[in-house]
């Protein structure tokens, strides 16, 4: 009788992780700065109609790279979540830390099954804060489940990594929203400067959307085509 075919579980999560990572490296990143009036997010996206930023409630907005038919079944998920909390109780206890938790048990429980493929991508959950009462909150979630607590700025996609380290030498806080969409393109630019075949980082491979303190309740609004190149022409 044939022995069966056996495979350790540290060969099968090293397998996940590998296919996981293969498929967000395909996707562009999305960088989540915040600025003196609220929190902006930059994403490079050559699509008129596939959106990676999206609101998820009054003062929450929703990123995710990685495969779109993945994670944009979760942002619609996570709105008919926040919808049913805030009306059975009240929308102050629909938070960005709450979306977060659900979207990390979400993702890692995928993860933790062995005969399941895992969900190539990675989120981030922004919250702007109300003056006087609470701060801005930034969480990212990795493509395992994993949790994790941004301050200033936040990034995902295949080359976080080089923009979190070309933000930390030159971002500063409290900059103007014009001034920080220019920081996020330089630096989505910076790390593809050797990249021969790159295409160029311009208002129409740009989607651009803000959490914006300025606004009532709904805090949420995207950036038209003519703003964004206004505003890498300043």
């Amino acid at each position: 009788m044939p022995s069966p075919f056996m495979v350790s579980p540290e060969q099968i999560m090293q397998e996940k992780d590998e296919l996981a990572r293969k498929g967000i490296q395909l996707g562009r990143e999305v960088v989540a700065l915040e600025y003196d009036d609220g929190i902006v997010f930059i994403a490079e996206n050559a699509s008129a109609t596939l959106r990676k930023v999206s609101e998820i409630y009054d003062r929450i907005a929703f990123a995710g790279v990685g495969n779109y038919q993945e994670y944009d079944p979760l942002r619609t998920a996570g709105i008919e979540q926040a919808e049913i909390k805030g009306f059975t109780y009240s929308r102050e206890d629909v938070t960005a830390r709450w979306m977060a938790n659900l979207y990390s048990q979400t993702i890692g429980n995928v993860w933790r099954q062995f005969d399941t493929k895992p969900l190539e991508i990675e989120l981030i959950i922004a919250e702007i804060g109300e003056t006087g009462f609470s701060t801005n909150r930034l969480y990212r979630i990795s493509y395992s489940g994993s949790l994790i607590d941004d301050q200033q700025y936040s990034v995902i996609g295949g080359k976080y990594e080089d923009i979190r380290k070309w933000l930390k030498d030159h971002y500063e806080a409290e900059l103007s929203l014009d001034a920080a969409v220019r920081l996020a393109v330089n630096a989505l630019r910076d790390v593809r400067k050797d990249q021969d075949d790159a295409p160029e980082v311009n208002a129409d491979r740009l989607e651009i959307a803000l959490l914006d303190g300025s606004r009532n309740r709904r805090k949420f609004r995207r950036l038209t085509k003519d703003e964004i190149a206004a505003m890498l022409d300043g």
